[in-house]
């Protein structure tokens, strides 16, 4: 994966609410099939993978419910907003990712999308199981106290 110290590497969207919703248990690069209009777009950084996953469907890696914003200029050959977007993984990681899912709440979460180091838009997914409203409690509490720890660190 690029390296924020890369010049070209460049963070398109976040999937900041991931990580607080589910226990990310593996994460997976995957290149993404896209069509001119929504790199364009993507470059001006429309777009949303907040409310997307990942499925496995007739033996191919599909991105669902992602949002790339209209290219204006694009005109009447533009895309459609929200259509699934075939991912690109080798078959061995497929077959990985097929039986991760097929295993009780098991979900494929989208993390981040962006800019590689060569201009490539490629894709951070995450393999995933949900959390109760428990561990999401836990979750906020372990941040806030962080968070006062740095503080007090800070003033003392």
């Amino acid at each position: 994966m690029a390296t924020k110290s890369d010049p070209n590497y460049k963070i398109i969207a976040e999937n900041r609410r991931a990580r607080f919703d589910y226990f990310i248990e593996s994460d997976l690069e995957v290149g993404i099939v896209l069509t001119g209009s929504e790199v364009k777009s993507l470059r001006t950084g429309q777009s949303n993978i907040a409310e997307s996953y990942a499925s496995v469907e007739n033996g191919e890696l599909w991105l669902i419910n992602s949002h790339i914003a209209a290219y204006k200029q694009a005109g009447v050959f533009g895309h459609e907003e929200r259509r699934h977007r075939k991912l690109l993984v080798s078959r061995k990681e497929l077959a990985r990712l097929w039986q991760a899912v097929g295993r009780e709440g098991m979900t494929l979460v989208p993390l981040v999308m962006y800019f590689n180091d060569r201009g490539m838009v490629k894709l951070k997914i995450g393999v995933a199981k949900g959390k109760k409203v428990a561990d999401k409690r836990e979750t906020a509490a372990k941040r806030d106290w962080n968070r006062q720890k740095q503080r007090l660190l800070k003033q003392g």
